[in-house]
C-alpha cells in the first residue's frame, strides 16, 4: 500500500458527525496523516485511525442513578448490576454454558385509566346559505 498523499480519500471517526466518515487528508507526518478533514461537514481534526472516543461514564452519576434505582425497585439494581460485569471468558466445555444465568427484569404492567364519561356532543354551525345571511342583515335594521 502506498504512503498516504495530501487530498487523498480516508476513512476516519468524524468528531462533528460522530461517525466513520469519509475525509480528505489534510497533512502527513512520518508517512501518516495527521490531520484530516470532513467531506461533509468540513470540520479538521487529528487522524484518529477509524477508532472512536471511549464513552464518558460519570462513576458518580452512576452511583447516584444506582442508588435511585434501588429505592424504586430493589431486583432491578441487582439486573442492572449483571448487565455491568464483564462478561466471563468464553467457556469452553457446553456444560458450563447451560450453568450461566440469565436476569431478566419485567416492567410493572400499567394499570388501565378510566375513560372520562362521553360528553354530549357540541351543536355544529349550520351552514350559511345567501339567504339565511340577507335575512340576518334585515334583521339587524
Amino acid at each position: 500500500m502506498r504512503e498516504p498523499r495530501l487530498g487523498d480519500d480516508i476513512d476516519d471517526y468524524c468528531v462533528r458527525c460522530k461517525r466513520i466518515m469519509n475525509h480528505s487528508v489534510v497533512s502527513v507526518i512520518n508517512a501518516e496523516p495527521a490531520k484530516v478533514r470532513c467531506r461533509i461537514c468540513h470540520s479538521d481534526h487529528d487522524f484518529r485511525h477509524e477508532q472512536a472516543p471511549p464513552p464518558k461514564v460519570d462513576a458518580r452519576k452512576q452511583a447516584l442513578f444506582n442508588e435511585v434505582l434501588k429505592k424504586a425497585n430493589p431486583l432491578a439494581v441487582e439486573a442492572v448490576a449483571a448487565i455491568e460485569e464483564p462478561l466471563p471468558e468464553p467457556l469452553a466445555d457446553p456444560v458450563e454454558l447451560e450453568a450461566v444465568a440469565v436476569v431478566v427484569v419485567e416492567e410493572p404492567k400499567a394499570k388501565p385509566v378510566a375513560k372520562p364519561a362521553a360528553a354530549a356532543p357540541t351543536p355544529k354551525a349550520k351552514p350559511k346559505t345567501a339567504a339565511t345571511v340577507k335575512a340576518k342583515a334585515k334583521a339587524r335594521k
